[in-house]
């Protein structure tokens, strides 16, 4: 009764309901699982309380979070194996019924009990029982339906390595007899076809095999035709995902798959040839991927580059330039929005960036045939067609082009279709974004044209809100040609009172329901601070301060009456505090301190302000933006730190979210090189919380190599009263190169974690090393030998990437130079540190440098 009740649309009954749920789960959970599994299977009862009891047997053996999902999995592991026999059999047994609700959820919960169990070589009969149900005499069709989908659910929630082959052969015949067109039954074809889709990992044998591949192969592609539009999508989902797992096998087949392609993207259903142009889109990404890997490495072993796209250009060019003529009305009010037309622009994107140059020639027609039409069709089509070939060709392709057509461009920003005015906003921001640099000898922009660009682009910042976003982005990528050119940026300086007003006002519009405009706004306003020549600006920029201050400051008077008013405030604070960051962050860094030194109290003040707020999480922004002001302030912002340590320690102790955490020990690193030994009274509390960060499992691990970073940050600025944390600190350091020893060398995302790691290290010692240095500097001989081992272990590893081998470097420089002659004896029996640092000097300049210092130190001390 509680399952109906907990439903219910009468709010009292439904909580006492859940309450029972709960109590029971808590008290009895075995019985608890039992029982849900016999509602569920039990045809007697309703299909909602059913398909909830389904629900919740799925959640108490999977949670998104990961501490509670390996939670729940030794929960199922300890309960009595009797009563997990009999909750599996309930679930095998419902897997017939005739509620598609029970039989569905059924198929899921199976696989989550496989997820646990398969990998721990339990329930090692399920695939053949699974089996013996497909190939049983006159086996009904939801019977088949619902235990394909178990088996495709249970192929997406385990490993390849956790089926034996045999295993993988019976299923895949099994699904792919599922598809055949004597399958009468369409809902047990579309099961198989899904089932397949989430078996191919599995199948690199079956694929390596030319027979078994044929055979697969064909049944793909005949049931790429079903009558059935669902059935026809998923057999194009198989073959997106075969585009991109099995490329090395595709050469016989890609005739056959371009005219289903081709004729899917012609005539079928959206959903169809969405998948048909998606399988083009996956084949460039393998291509593009082959072309980074390969450039400038004969390796002989390498996969094979078929150029499929290449070969297939001429025709494919022309069947995407077609799609982009088929638009929805409206389609630029929405985000979201994914149909043929922007399908086809990506995909074309994609080939330009697989072919390069070759692709021009065939859109460029197009492009000059539509541009002019009456049909605002046709004039979106084809400006989003140039706009998508702007990166893979050659700047000398395109140049020519676009320095023909900006003119052009800059007209159709007052073309009637907004539709139309938006493409041409995007498009002039990738030219921008490409093709702009004012530093090259033919330059988009010039002093002749750059006048004319502003007007317009100031013009239509005050178009409709989805085109000004676009606009924004356009003055966002003109302004970050100057970056590196901080000299030529000085053309920008005219411009800038009415670039900073107009992103202001564009910022402020009342029309904006999306936030996106706004955001947009205030990120071209930073980019134009960023870049602007400071010793001419610093007086407007002074004033866009003030202006900022004020906005950050009118955010507290927000009427908040809901989570959302909470969330857009919290946002637009955001936004306010990245703009002062880099304001304080480019003042900062000249003459115009001063400027910084009279509003500083005001700032923090605000930034204070924001942090209380928000109770619940220390505000990000904020975070970074009093990083800055303290780099700025240097010793003066001693005063601050009373008030801002609770929420400094706050941010420091956010497992949660862990961004928080790692953002709040980067300030930590700031404060300490602004305050130096004055931040000494502050050091136990950031201590004590930064030990607890390391020790914590729950913490995201990317967060700690920068707390050892920390370490040495914290030992620079306090000198050798770091002596007081050595016994906590250098077994956290010692712990940490130990776990280093046993990395796992095949996994990707842990060799760059592992460099993160070491680096965090290497900075750790250095930072320490350089801040006992001098009377005290004995206390670190104990932890010498140590330091040592590892560094020779992480020279001997080839994974380590070039920022390791300079820190390493510079920690036996620090260890040379401040133990002096007691390292003596520790560099003769540590030879490896003679090649190391020979092989630097084939590195870049910076570690080539850094080498040459260290070998200095280390021959100091040997001859001390």
């Amino acid at each position: 009764r509680s399952l109906l009740s907990a439903q219910s649309a009468d709010g009292n009954l439904r909580v006492v309901a859940e309450g029972n749920l709960k109590q029971f789960q808590e008290q009895n959970l075995p019985n608890f699982l039992l029982s849900l599994s016999v509602e569920l299977s039990d045809n007697e009862k309703p299909p909602e309380s059913r398909r909830l009891a389904g629900i919740i047997l799925k959640n108490s053996l999977d949670a998104k979070d990961s501490a509670k999902k390996e939670l729940l999995i030794q929960q199922w592991v300890s309960l009595d194996p009797s009563i997990k026999q009999k909750i599996k059999e309930s679930l095998l047994i419902t897997l017939g019924s005739s509620v598609h609700d029970a039989r569905h959820t059924s198929s899921q919960v199976i696989a989550k009990v496989a997820s646990i169990e398969i990998p721990r070589r339990e329930w090692q009969q399920l695939i053949a029982k699974l089996l013996g149900n497909m190939t049983q005499q006159g086996a009904p069709a939801p019977l088949k339906q619902a235990t394909l989908e178990a088996l495709g659910y249970v192929c997406e929630e385990i490993s390849p390595e956790h089926l034996e082959q045999d295993q993988v052969n019976a299923v895949l015949t099994a699904v792919v007899q599922g598809m055949n067109q004597t399958e009468l039954s369409p809902e047990v074809r579309l099961a198989a076809v899904k089932a397949l889709y989430n078996a191919l990992d599995f199948a690199e044998s079956n694929f390596a095999n030319e027979m078994e591949r044929d055979y697969i192969m064909k049944v793909i592609c005949d049931t790429a035709v079903s009558k059935e539009v669902e059935i026809r999508q998923a057999a194009f989902e198989c073959l997106v995902a075969i585009a991109s797992t099995y490329y090395v096998h595709l050469d016989p087949y890609m005739q056959t798959i371009f005219n289903l392609t081709a004729n899917a993207v012609k005539g079928d259903e959206e959903a169809v040839a969405l998948q048909a142009i998606e399988f083009w889109s996956t084949i460039c990404d393998e291509e593009i991927e082959l072309q980074e890997e390969y450039e400038g490495s004969d390796d002989a072993n390498s996969t094979v580059n078929y150029r499929f796209i290449e070969k297939a250009l001429p025709s494919l060019v022309p069947m995407l330039l077609e799609t982009l003529l088929k638009q929805e009305e409206d389609q630029d009010q929405d985000d979201n929005v994914w149909n043929i037309s922007m399908s086809g622009g990506t995909c074309l994107g994609l080939i330009a960036r697989t072919v390069g140059d070759a692709i021009v020639p065939l859109v460029m027609p197009f492009v000059e045939g539509n541009i002019t039409k009456p049909d605002w069709h046709c004039r979106e089509a084809a400006t989003f067609a140039f706009g998508s070939i702007l990166e893979g060709p050659s700047v000398e392709k395109l140049a020519p082009l676009v320095q023909a057509g900006l003119d052009f461009l800059l007209n159709t920003t007052k073309d009637p279709n907004s539709q139309v005015r938006d493409t041409t906003a995007w498009t002039l921001g990738r030219v921008f974004e490409l093709l702009h640099s004012p530093a090259s000898a033919n330059p988009i922009i010039t002093s002749a044209n750059l006048t004319r660009i502003m007007t317009v682009l100031l013009e239509s910042s005050k178009d409709v809100p989805n085109v000004a976003e676009k606009v924004c982005g356009a003055i966002y990528f003109l302004a970050q040609g100057y970056e590196d050119a901080e000299s030529i940026s000085s053309v920008l300086t005219p411009f800038l009172p009415n670039l900073i007003a107009a992103l202001l006002s564009a910022a402020d519009r009342a029309d904006t329901t999306h936030f996106r405009l706004r955001a947009s706004a205030y990120e071209a306003l930073n980019e134009i601070v960023r870049v602007s020549n400071i010793s001419e600006t610093s007086g407007i920029i002074g004033q866009l301060l003030q202006e900022i201050m004020r906005r950050l400051n009118l955010t507290f008077d927000l009427h908040i009456l809901s989570s959302g008013d909470k969330e857009k405030q919290s946002d637009l604070q955001a936004l306010l505090c990245g703009v002062l960051q880099v304001i304080i962050q480019k003042l900062s860094s000249s003459d115009a301190k001063s400027i910084i030194a009279q509003t500083a109290d005001q700032l923090m003040f605000l930034f204070l302000r924001v942090f209380a707020c928000h109770s619940s999480t220390v505000h990000e922004e904020a975070m970074l933006a009093i990083g800055a002001l303290a780099y700025a302030t240097g010793t003066d912002f001693v005063k601050y730190m009373p008030e801002f340590f609770k929420y400094l320690e706050a941010g420091l102790q956010n497992y949660e979210e862990y961004q928080v955490c790692s953002i709040s020990v980067g300030v930590v690193g700031d404060i300490c090189r602004a305050l130096e030994d004055k931040i000494l009274p502050f050091c136990d509390g950031i201590m004590t919380v930064l030990l607890k960060d390391l020790s914590n499992s729950m913490l995201n691990r990317s967060v700690k190599p920068p707390i050892f970073s920390c370490f040495g940050d914290i030992a620079l600025a306090i000198g050798d009263n770091f002596e007081k944390y050595l016994p906590y600190a250098m077994p956290m350091l010692q712990g940490a190169a130990e776990l280093l020893a046993v990395l796992d060398h095949t996994d990707e995302d842990m060799v760059d974690y592992g460099n993160q790691l070491r680096r965090g290290i290497f900075e750790a010692y250095s930072g320490i090393l350089q801040g006992i240095k001098g009377a005290k500097a004995q206390l670190m001989i104990p932890y010498a030998s140590h330091l040592l081992q590892f560094t020779e272990a992480v020279y001997k590893d080839r994974s380590r990437d070039e920022s390791v081998t300079k820190a390493a470097v510079a920690v036996l420089g620090d260890l040379a130079d401040t133990l002096g002659s007691s390292s003596k004896d520790l560099f003769k029996s540590n030879l490896f540190h003679v090649e190391f640092l020979r092989e630097c000097h084939d590195l870049d300049d910076e570690v080539r440098d850094t080498a040459s210092w260290a070998q200095g130190m280390i021959n100091q001390a040997l001859v001390s």
